[in-house]
């Protein structure tokens, strides 16, 4: 076996945070006075950002405790879960879109609601992620995930981000919106990072995987390097176990084996491909070793139930909307 070389650092988790780069699909600086309510519809694939600029707000999801979130505070809604952001819990919500909103630019508005009674801004966001790990990642995060900034060990970094993010909305100045993505996902990964501390949840499964000291090796190299020709005892060599050791802890932490892994993960970074980057179906297929474009044809239905051309339809149908 190739034991890696002692100076090597390999930071698969980091790695993993690294590809939580967003695109955002809307974004909206609020406004509110008591009371108010407002219901965002569920927006699948995405996630929601909510930052509380002032004041104060609940936020409430069904099956769920209502959340009290104040000044400063950060609330996320990884997997674009229906919610309601409110006064008080209980209050009457008004739909996002049947409210008028003052279009600032095409991606970006400002609502102004409520009875007139105490104020409470808030910046809101709805983002997608293209690459599988980021995907994958926001997948397995709890329901929602709320970040009280002065009880975070992150607090200096996120009062510093939350305020020239809340400086941005204000102003929309150019390049505005690619600077409230960024600080975005600065928010994102701060906010994951304390989930991953704080949940078990969070040393378990894939996350956990990613984690273990050798399978998470392996694992980093394949996010790498999705075109090589893995073998069972090539990724056992990286992580420096033993064929057989190696298979069962993989499947073990993974829930999969580690051969189902690599077709997956090659799948799903060729899907990205095809909707993001809209890459021709023969250069993906090169591009991860296929012979042909009928057997990565086959293997891209086998893992993502579409054929590659049907997904390129769907993500452009979705685009032109």
């Amino acid at each position: 076996m190739n034991t890696p070389a002692p100076w090597t650092h390999v930071d698969p988790l980091g790695e993993a945070l690294h590809f939580l780069r967003m695109t955002g699909m809307f974004y909206c600086r609020s406004e509110f006075s008591a009371p108010w309510g407002l219901a965002l519809p569920p927006m699948p694939d995405c996630m929601m950002l909510h930052v509380v600029a002032s004041g104060r707000a609940w936020l409430e999801l069904d099956g769920e405790v209502p959340r009290a979130l104040s000044a400063g505070d950060l609330a996320i809604v990884p997997r674009g879960t229906g919610h309601r952001l409110t006064s008080q819990p209980g209050v009457a919500s008004a739909g996002l879109f049947d409210l008028p909103r003052e279009l600032m630019s095409e991606r970006y508005e400002v609502l102004r609601h409520g009875g007139g009674g105490e104020p409470a801004q808030m910046i809101c966001a709805a983002v997608r992620f293209s690459h599988p790990a980021a995907q994958r990642l926001a997948a397995l995060l709890p329901a929602a995930l709320c970040v009280d900034s002065r009880q975070s060990p992150h607090a200096q970094w996120i009062d510093q981000t939350l305020r020239f993010m809340a400086a941005e909305a204000r102003t929309l100045q150019p390049g505005g919106e690619t600077m409230v993505t960024r600080l975005a996902d600065i928010l994102v990964i701060l906010a994951i990072r304390e989930w991953i501390e704080r949940d078990p949840a969070a040393r378990i499964g894939w996350v956990g995987a990613l984690q273990d000291k050798q399978i998470g090796r392996a694992m980093a190299r394949i996010h790498r390097e999705p075109e090589r020709d893995w073998t069972l005892n090539a990724l056992a060599d990286e992580a420096a176990m033993s064929r057989s050791a190696f298979a069962a802890r993989f499947t073990r932490l993974v829930g999969e084996s580690a051969m189902q892994y690599v077709a997956r993960w090659r799948m799903q970074i060729a899907l990205g491909w095809l909707q993001e980057e809209r890459v021709p179906l023969a250069e993906a297929a090169s591009r991860l070793g296929y012979q042909s474009e009928a057997a990565f044809s086959r293997a891209f239905k086998r893992f993502n139930g579409v054929t590659p051309g049907a997904a390129r339809r769907t993500s452009t149908s979705e685009r032109t909307g």
